[in-house]
């Protein structure tokens, strides 16, 4: 059990903001943070690790990481942590990044073989795809066999058939080592596909906790579809407005009300849903 209970305050581009989470985690769960930018999801990771101060408790299996008069010091935190830009060693092949951890080498064979890395074990980064390297620093944060591994949105810059490719080789290695997850992401299918349990902050509190099912499938009365874009631009094509909304990776065009487009302002998150609809889903 990971008992938290933290608070700080930060200094956000819309000014100052208290955050303040209480959390109970269960041993070997995989826990997606999501929420909109600024709204403490990655402050909190690296208070978990020890790398920013705050007020409050943690406790780890009972074990006291941090309270009013004690803060364990990062390196007996037994977290492993993944950043989106690797953070790898240059100068040293990709065996010499994990073996720099801890000198287990059955391990570290075992790590690169699973990921598929085996073969590239004497290179060094710099001659590694993004997603090469990112498997690196997962293996690399498992090599101390962490009771907390910690993901700050480590698939965000990888092309779609690499993030689903290494989303299995994760979950993979989630369930072998019966390693507690906690990941930031805003991705769904991510999440869906990884999280036994998401949450949501904002404004540096816990908005939704649940499983993913539960958070992620917003339908309200009698809606069939429900989906969260940007408002990209209003057009007024004849007699009709036309909203161009962002949703993914895709780009929708919705046909709006005269008065809805008078209150509705650009660059602002909306939703979409519909009550009648007949799905066709077809392969692309």
């Amino acid at each position: 059990m990971i008992e938290i209970n933290v608070t700080k305050t930060l200094h956000g581009a819309e000014g100052v903001m208290p955050l303040h989470v209480k959390l109970n985690i269960q041993e070997g769960e995989f826990v997606a943070l999501s929420g909109q930018s600024g709204s403490g999801k990655t402050t909190l990771l690296r208070i978990l690790a020890g790398l920013e101060e705050a007020m409050g408790s943690i406790k780890v299996h009972k074990q006291v990481w941090l309270d009013a008069q004690y803060s364990l010091s990062v390196q007996k935190r037994e977290i492993g942590f993944v950043f989106q830009d690797y953070a790898l060693f240059e100068n040293m092949t990709v065996e010499e990044n994990l073996l720099f951890v801890t000198k287990d080498k059955p391990l570290a064979q075992h790590l690169l073989q699973i990921t598929e890395l085996d073969a590239l074990k004497k290179r060094t980064p710099n001659s590694l795809s993004g997603g090469q390297k990112q498997r690196v620093s997962i293996c690399r944060a498992l090599m101390k066999r962490p009771k907390i591994l910690l993901l700050d949105e480590p698939l965000s810059a990888l092309d779609p058939a690499m993030r689903t490719k290494l989303q299995n080789e994760l979950l993979s290695l989630h369930k072998e080592f019966g390693t507690t997850t906690i990941m930031v992401s805003h991705d769904p299918s991510e999440i869906y596909c990884l999280a036994s349990r998401v949450i949501i902050l904002q404004n540096g509190e816990v908005k939704n906790d649940g499983t993913p099912k539960e958070v992620l499938l917003k339908t309200q009365g009698s809606q069939k579809f429900s989906f969260e874009g940007e408002l990209l631009d209003i057009k007024k094509v004849d007699v009709i407005y036309v909203a161009i909304v962002a949703i993914g990776q895709q780009l929708v065009e919705i046909v709006v009300s005269s008065q809805e487009a008078k209150n509705l302002k650009i660059g602002e998150n909306v939703r979409l849903s519909t009550k009648a609809f007949a799905p066709a889903m077809t392969q692309i």
